[in-house]
């Protein structure tokens, strides 16, 4: 049977828009291949890492008819990139292979029982369905991401919190040292709070599958699962269990000090203050006094960086450390044109906001210098 014949370019893309989840190291062998499905006409693609599941269905040629396979997902899509992007590609089932063929290539790839491909079980209920545009969420996990912690002790940290409630989807992120929030409006009101921990593994690759567009994406929460919806793309996702940070207690109210300048001037002047920082230690300092910002840096080889901006501020003169990758990434996630920097003095937290906008807020915590 010819499972499939279509484009190369055309089957490399949909090939890659599931294999991103598929680990090079698996304690199951057949956690490395992909699901095929033939229906009728429409052939459906599986990938699993016994936490997520991403499906999508294509049709991309062959014969017609029901059959099911699975193959090494790396070892297909690294053939299809050595192969021209116009050439027609197809796959024939060859007793327990598949035969793979190209112009005047041909490859026999070993394939493995489709019964025995672990296929995550869905929850059997979910919360209520509601949606965004895709591009709406992709910005919103790109404010935030940079904020997830990486292999933290406190497993909680190790993604995003998603909490939907009246018309208000939030997305927060925290590695304990400093805290992102964004939020966006929904088109409907979701009834009761939806409130959930994405994983990191998840959040990244919903990042990468998210189109800019005004595509809706549809989104329900179970207790142990979110599931998403968007174009021919179902994705499921176990999600983290345990308790969240209660980021609106880390969030600081009425810092009676703020300045607002520009955001790009800003990130060039702490990136250049950056150089003089060591590996180890990423500490610079903070000198906010009447019309001017000082930021200096120095290293154990006694090497120094000092930058001035011109700002407009007229509050108490504070000195304060930050660690300078926080601070960067921030202003380097952010679009706009300026910032509001806001300070209480220089043991406090410090807010990063964009004016006349509630919808992004971010904490980071000082450090001695």
């Amino acid at each position: 049977m010819i499972v499939l014949k279509a484009p190369q370019d055309k089957l490399l893309a949909v090939l890659q828009s599931v294999a991103g989840i598929v680990e090079r190291r698996n304690t199951l062998p057949i956690l490395a291949n992909v699901l095929l499905r033939k229906t009728g006409n429409a052939l459906q693609l599986t990938t699993s890492d016994l936490e997520i599941q991403i499906r999508t269905t294509a049709d991309l040629g062959g014969d017609t008819g029901d059959f099911a396979t699975t193959v090494n997902a790396r070892k297909l899509i690294e053939i299809l990139r050595t192969m021209p992007n116009d050439q027609t590609v197809a796959i024939e089932n060859s007793q327990s292979k598949l035969l793979l063929k190209g112009g005047k290539s041909r490859f026999t790839l070993q394939a493995l029982p489709a019964e025995d491909f672990p296929v995550v079980q869905e929850a059997a209920s979910f919360g209520p369905t509601f949606s965004v545009p895709q591009k709406t969420l992709k910005n919103l996990i790109g404010q935030v991401a940079f904020a997830m912690a990486v292999q933290d002790i406190r497993y909680y940290l190790n993604g995003i919190l998603f909490v939907a409630e009246g018309k208000q989807l939030s997305l927060v992120a925290t590695d304990g040292h400093r805290l992102a929030f964004a939020s966006a409006t929904l088109d409907i009101e979701v009834p009761n709070k939806q409130e959930v921990i994405l994983p990191r593994k998840t959040v990244l690759e919903l990042q990468r599958l998210l189109s800019d567009t005004d595509t809706p994406l549809q989104m329900c929460f179970a207790h142990n699962q979110a599931k998403f919806n968007f174009g021919v793309m179902e994705f499921v996702t176990k999600l983290v269990e345990g308790k969240f940070p209660d980021y609106n207690r880390v969030i600081p109210r009425n810092h009676k000090n703020e300045v607002t300048l520009g955001r790009a001037p800003l990130l060039a002047c702490l990136q250049r203050t950056a150089i003089m920082t060591s590996e180890k230690f990423k500490g610079v300092r903070l000198n906010l006094d009447p019309g001017v910002l000082r930021v200096a840096s120095n290293n154990a080889e006694q090497e120094e960086a000092v930058d001035e901006l011109d700002i407009d501020y007229n509050g108490d003169s504070i000195e304060i450390g930050f660690n300078v990758t926080y601070l960067i990434d921030a202003l380097a996630s952010m679009g706009q044109d300026m910032v509001k920097l806001q300070l209480q003095d220089g043991n406090s937290s410090a807010l990063l906001t964009i004016p006349e906008n509630e919808s992004f807020k971010y904490v980071v915590m000082p450090m001695r210098i």
